[in-house]
């Protein structure tokens, strides 16, 4: 079974190809990373007109790679929600034009579902697992297991504010670093100290919150600039490394011990972050249980995750697409995740 991919739900152009879940023939990415950089984030329109600008010449760098036509193609995959309204509309009527015109089913796939099996495209899972889903956007908790067959997915609990991602970026403005702000903490903190010593938030059950981490260290940064200080980046990014690190993986040991699980993933753009695989690789050691993490290339947003997501739910289901008009239609889309 070849799926052909498609994943623009925020600043990301990707397409991809991929046999079965877990051969991929291709995953292209084309990022706007250094667009959006001199604004500090991402801007909603200029990545969704960059999306129209890069859709076609990315998807033909995929089949080019994966060295097959639309006759090879037995599905089309594409991310309906959750992200920027524009640039999931890029994509989708990209996707949907091509379902069309070629009489290929057309898959609508939640873009976090596609972080979460991420995990399964270079590894066997052993299910029931704790998925922790850490991007930009989300930071998601989530108990996985197999009923009848079936893959069940259970949110457990989200950030009540901040996501993890987004922290980065908020804290990395407030130290003048460029955006991307998650990769120049992760560097700096490795030559600083955790001198903040920040305390974790009081969230019931398996909920999030970082506001109250930002607050803090922004707080901190603006006191020392007042008293006219030198403030080490260094350390600063050191003890958010620590407490986030420390967040994360207490609310994951928290469900595993609970809900007696032995395999914890870890996915999303956050995981790409070394002080979190760290830590879980700790906890692996310390707690005999597996950990597992996404290969670099899928933790950021990328289709071959979209194609892996869309195969299992084919396979879970037992779906049989037939050539029929309703099987080219996907629901309004939503910004809002499941």
């Amino acid at each position: 079974m070849k799926i052909l991919a498609f994943e623009t739900s925020c600043d990301e152009t990707s397409v991809a190809v991929v046999e079965n879940g877990k051969n991929v023939l291709s995953n292209v990415i084309s990022t706007q990373i250094d667009i959006h950089r001199e604004y500090g984030g991402v801007v909603p329109e200029i990545a969704s007109r960059h999306h129209i600008e890069n859709i076609m010449p990315v998807f033909t760098e995929a089949m080019r790679q994966a060295k097959c036509s639309l006759d090879d193609i037995d599905y089309i995959a594409v991310t309906n929600t959750p992200g920027l309204i524009g640039s999931l509309l890029v994509g989708l009527m990209f996707a949907k034009s091509l379902s069309w015109a070629n009489k290929i089913p057309l898959l609508p796939i939640n873009h976090i579902n596609g972080h979460i099996f991420s995990n399964f495209i270079e590894n066997d899972i052993e299910l029931p697992a704790v998925s922790l889903v850490v991007s930009g956007g989300h930071t998601n908790l989530y108990y996985i297991d197999e009923i009848d067959k079936e893959i069940k997915i259970t949110l457990l609990g989200e950030t009540l504010d901040d996501a993890v991602g987004e922290t980065y970026d908020k804290i990395a403005r407030v130290l003048r670093l460029p955006y991307p702000g998650g990769p120049e903490i992760d560097r700096l903190s490795k030559n600083g100290k955790d001198i903040l010593q920040i305390k974790k938030p009081k969230v019931e059950e398996y909920n999030f919150s970082f506001s109250g981490i930002k607050t803090y260290i922004t707080n901190y940064v603006n006191n020392e600039k007042m008293k006219g200080n030198t403030i080490s980046k260094e350390n600063v990014a050191k003890s958010l490394q620590e407490i986030v690190s420390e967040v994360l993986s207490e609310k994951v040991l928290k469900v595993m011990k609970n809900m007696k699980v032995n395999t914890i993933l870890v996915s999303g753009g956050v995981s790409a972050n070394g002080r979190l695989r760290e830590k879980f690789r700790e906890i692996s050691e310390k707690e005999n249980v597996k950990v597992i993490f996404p290969k670099l290339e899928y933790c950021t947003d990328n289709a071959a995750m979209i194609g892996c997501a869309a195969y299992y739910e084919l396979k879970n289901k037992g779906m049989y697409l037939d050539n029929t008009e309703d099987n080219y239609k996907v629901d309004a889309i939503s910004t809002k995740g499941e």
